[in-house]
């Protein structure tokens, strides 16, 4: 009969069923500092004015756990209210084991914001463990020299469920919720406030699939300040939102094309940008497309860029957590920092 209970308990567990389960309990990621946290003084005391590390700004969020891994760890959801978008909305983190290892403890982490494709809304699918295995990757790469042990940002992409093909192509819409400003000011804002983060733009990189992968492309290109790198997986290249009608002024700053033409006009020292495309020989609808970015602006200037293709690949993100673990994670983590020491 014990024996009966534990399995049976196991399988109730697993599939985060009843009172075995810890689906929406408060899950903490060691942001609470002593003395008011992070820049006033964490449990260390003040932190150096040079220091490489971001220690938590706070506030502190309130996250609940939607799934636990098999190393313990707890990818947990929050809903942001962006103070300088105006949008709220979900999002969920993860830290890698290595996080919490006292090693490094004072030590500052990467972290790659990560956006699917499709509606983006109400869930981002890289937050699912058991479906396509990010966050167990992220650890397995990292084990095998191949990745940094990122932390994972993963909001929603658009403000709303998809209708008929309508995107908000990750920017500023005229008129609509603020989604450029959301993911590249609030979401980070959020990861500073709760996490031992990197100071500098060496600690910042996007990942996305699709739509996803332009708004992280466009976020890179425009935000080189901020951002060092990118994984664009089967991206568009170009806006093409419908709610960018009679905004062309704003469309076009909004562009890839335009915004890498730019940069290597400017050629600013400190802006060079890492851009790791993926795609899948089965895409042929995306295919030219990257091809022709790539031989325009690859490798020109501040722009670098690295092409991976998956033989049969489709466009989807099974495909894309393949070409990951065939070079694209290896050559972005090469270029990003961390952890850090104070």
């Amino acid at each position: 009969m014990a024996v009966v209970g534990l399995i049976a308990a196991g399988i109730l567990n697993y599939f985060k069923i009843g009172p075995f389960s810890d689906k929406g309990e408060p899950v903490s990621f060691g942001q609470e500092q002593a003395n008011g946290g992070g820049q006033a003084g964490g449990a260390n005391g003040p932190q150096k004015p040079d220091s490489k590390v971001l220690m938590p700004t706070g506030p502190a969020a309130e996250f609940k756990n939607t799934s636990t891994l098999s190393d313990g760890t707890h990818v947990a959801v929050t809903t942001l209210d962006g103070k300088k978008s105006g949008f709220k909305g979900k999002v969920w983190v993860w830290a890698p084991k290595a996080y919490m290892d006292p090693k490094f403890k004072d030590h500052g982490f990467p972290v790659l914001i990560a956006l699917p494709g499709g509606p983006g809304f109400p869930n981002n699918y890289w937050m699912d463990d058991g479906g396509l295995h990010l966050e167990s990757s992220v650890t397995k790469w990292y084990n095998e020299g191949k990745g940094k042990p990122f932390i994972l940002a993963m909001p929603v992409l658009n403000p709303q469920p998809d209708t008929g093909g309508l995107y908000w192509d990750g920017s500023d819409i005229p008129g609509q919720p603020k989604m450029g400003t959301w993911l590249t000011e609030d979401v980070p804002d959020l990861i500073k406030a709760n996490f031992r983060t990197v100071k500098s733009r060496d600690g910042w990189a996007f990942m996305g699939s699709s739509s996803g992968a332009f708004a992280g492309l466009k976020a890179v290109l425009k935000h080189p300040d901020k951002f060092k790198a990118v994984i664009a997986s089967g991206p568009d290249i170009v806006p093409d939102s419908r709610l960018w009608n009679g905004h062309e002024k704003e469309k076009a700053e909004n562009n890839p094309e335009v915004l890498a033409k730019q940069l290597i006009a400017e050629n600013k020292p400190g802006n060079d940008v890492y851009l790791a495309f993926q795609y899948g020989t089965k895409e042929s609808s995306v295919i030219p497309h990257v091809d022709k970015f790539i031989a325009t602006y690859g490798n020109k200037g501040p722009i670098h860029t690295r092409l991976q293709k998956i033989e049969g690949g489709k466009h989807n993100a099974v495909t894309y957590i393949q070409g990951m673990d065939m070079g694209s994670m290896q050559w972005i983590s090469e270029q990003m920092a961390g952890p850090v020491a104070p």
